[in-house]
């Protein structure tokens, strides 16, 4: 899928701004009044303000307002000039709409959505009356197991102590996340309308070779209608160094100049096509694992940064431009080099912005909660729920193959995409787990025309490579573990030698390694003489053992902390206003950890390191 860009061809408007919301509520039959009644069908009546992009959750007060469960209801006129209705192909985009969309425009419904983090269409053309148009877009927060992330019956957290109330569920409608992050909802990112001549161009796909100071782009168009095709490709000065015509080509480089980690170079790419079109930027890199080693551009990668999350207060996941921007330069501040999309598709212009600024991402589906076994079914009051039984997993599988499709569509020709993540701590040591993964790893490699890899985020649960299946599928072995927090803390020594028994296990299969999660809770301004737990200093004697191990094994290729900032989650009594993991804290001041990480990352290089 394209991202919408202003052209010769095209004009791009967006909707963004102050909308009319409403809350819905149930009718006296116990269904959604606003679908019931119809609210879609006229101007929403006593409405409140909404902006958008945003998360609705934190932008009006009151506990029910922020935990709402269900529908919500957005509304907006709007108008267009009419030479463009006569003309062209007029397409109202969606970046994301958490978690479940229906639009109506006029009262009339023209589309659909499931899946909270990627965008989505919805074809105009014909469709508007002169004047001003009526657009209502229904949101619903709703999980559960046919959801990505993945709903419960209980709050993850409070659920470890369920036994002790009788296995009694709370009463009422409300969502219960199987995951550690507060369910943010709404419109999160822009809404735009953009136009097409009728012959146009639909995806442009991008795949680049690298021989010595040369390379080759091939390059695919596909379009709508016939007509000729042009592509081009200019360097940084507007000077062209390659064409080819038609819809399949080459594009010879000669002295190309590669991105890099935090050295990024980006080639502009113009493709013509009848009376279409489109521009795009486009970075030249290779991404292999060879043996126990991650390769870009031939050279040996050691990961340096984050798990993060999109949150920031008070838009909970809204795009945030500013801050994007600001968490980048905190990176390359501590010498950073790469991010994991944790748990979600983040969105389009952060990875555009990635691409710009020469930040690896490892980009992951929205998969989270696809282990309904976590904390012995804490999120089911205790029972033993297998993930992966005919009731609940065949519901999850099929949004799964969904979403992996849609992030590798939108994102595939991104330099800073390095690898792919299906999943983050799913069950991928349960009854079931090698039928429910393996499609899906296929899948991927199949769908990615640049051939990355493919891995998911073990969960310490998991056990070693005798039991998870990471062991099988993944390229490069990813593991969230927390010895010295979640195990044994507040002793270090005992859980750090655990820490090197199971390195040593992992070592054996001959694959890469890398944390992608390991951290713990510390409450910015919290100090001892004796560092003790929820302390800045604990946080840094933790990973100061931790990294000690990690230091000390060559298959290791990277180390990705948890988190970079503290973030929302849902309440429990182990949650103090949120997870407090963060090296920086919500607003972005450093903790002591970010100090001490800024001295290592800068004194470790991006390559050749070990």
């Amino acid at each position: 899928m394209l991202y919408p860009e202003m052209t010769d061809s095209r004009f791009v408007c967006s909707l963004d701004g102050i909308w009319s919301f409403l809350p819905d509520r149930e009718d006296a039959g116990g269904n959604s009044a606003g679908l019931t009644e119809r609210w879609y069908e006229k101007p929403l009546k006593n409405p409140m303000t909404m902006p958008v992009p945003a998360s609705y959750n934190d932008l009006k007060e009151g506990a029910a307002f922020r935990e709402h469960y269900g529908w919500v209801f957005y509304q907006r006129s709007f108008s267009l000039p009419s030479h463009l209705l006569k003309e062209q192909r007029v397409i109202l985009r969606c970046d994301a709409v958490t978690h479940c969309a229906k639009v109506w425009l006029n009262g009339c419904l023209i589309g659909e959505n499931k899946g909270g983090f990627l965008p989505f269409e919805c074809d105009l053309t014909g469709k508007l009356l002169p004047g001003e148009n009526l657009l209502t877009i229904a949101v619903n927060n709703v999980i559960d197991f046919t959801t990505l992330p993945v709903g419960g019956q209980a709050n993850i957290m409070n659920g470890l102590f369920s036994s002790a109330l009788g296995g009694i569920a709370p009463s009422g409608k409300r969502n219960h996340p199987n995951f550690d992050f507060f369910n943010y909802a709404g419109i999160t990112r822009s809404v735009r309308i953009y136009t097409t001549p009728k012959k146009h161009i639909e995806d442009v796909t991008l795949i680049s070779r690298v021989r010595a100071k040369d390379a080759v782009i091939d390059y695919t168009v596909d379009v709508k209608g016939k007509g000729e095709c042009l592509v081009e490709l200019f360097d940084r000065s507007g000077r062209r160094v390659a064409k080819s015509t038609g819809l399949t080509g080459k594009l010879q480089i000669k002295n190309v100049h590669l991105w890099q980690p935090l050295k990024a170079y980006l080639y502009d790419v113009r493709v013509s096509f009848a009376e279409d079109v489109y521009t795009m930027r486009y970075g030249v890199r290779t991404v292999e694992v060879k043996g126990q080693k991650f390769l870009i551009n031939g050279k040996p990668f050691y990961f340096k940064g984050y798990g993060k999350h999109e949150d920031t207060f008070p838009q909970g996941r809204g795009y945030n431009a500013p801050m994007n921007v600001k968490d980048i330069s905190l990176m390359k501040w501590q010498g950073a080099n790469s991010f994991r999309t944790s748990h979600y598709p983040y969105s389009e212009e952060m990875m555009r912005l990635c691409d710009e600024e020469g930040i690896v991402v490892i980009d992951e589906t929205p998969a989270v909660g696809v282990n309904l076994l976590f904390g012995g079914g804490a999120n089911f009051q205790g029972q033993k729920v297998l993930t992966f039984d005919k009731e609940h997993g065949v519901k999850t599988f099929e949004h799964h193959k969904e979403v992996i499709r849609d992030l590798i569509a939108r994102d595939k020709n991104h330099a800073c995409v390095v690898m792919w993540s299906v999943a983050n701590e799913p069950d991928s040591s349960g009854p079931g787990a090698y039928q429910y993964f393996k499609p899906l790893f296929d899948l991927a490699h199949r769908l990615d025309p640049q051939k990355r890899p493919v891995t998911l985020i073990s969960v310490q649960s998991a056990g070693g490579p005798d039991k998870d299946v990471s062991a099988k599928f993944s390229d490069v072995i990813c593991l969230n573990r927390y010895y010295g927090w979640y195990l044994g803390a507040p002793d270090l020594d005992w859980p750090c030698a655990l820490m090197k028994k199971e390195l040593e296990a992992w070592n054996k299969t001959g694959k890469p390694v890398m944390f992608t999660e390991y951290g713990a809770d510390t409450v910015m301004g919290m100090h001892d003489t004796t560092p003790v737990m929820y302390t800045e200093e604990f946080q840094v004697d933790y990973y100061k053992a931790n990294n000690a191990v990690l230091d000390s094994f060559k298959c290791v290729v990277g180390e990705q902390v948890w988190n970079f900032a503290d973030f929302a989650t849902s309440q429990s009594l182990v949650r103090v206003q949120g997870n407090k993991k963060g090296l920086f804290t919500r607003d972005r001041k450093p903790k002591l950890a970010a100090h001490y990480f800024r001295e290592r990352w800068n004194a470790i290089p991006n390559f050749g390191y070990k």
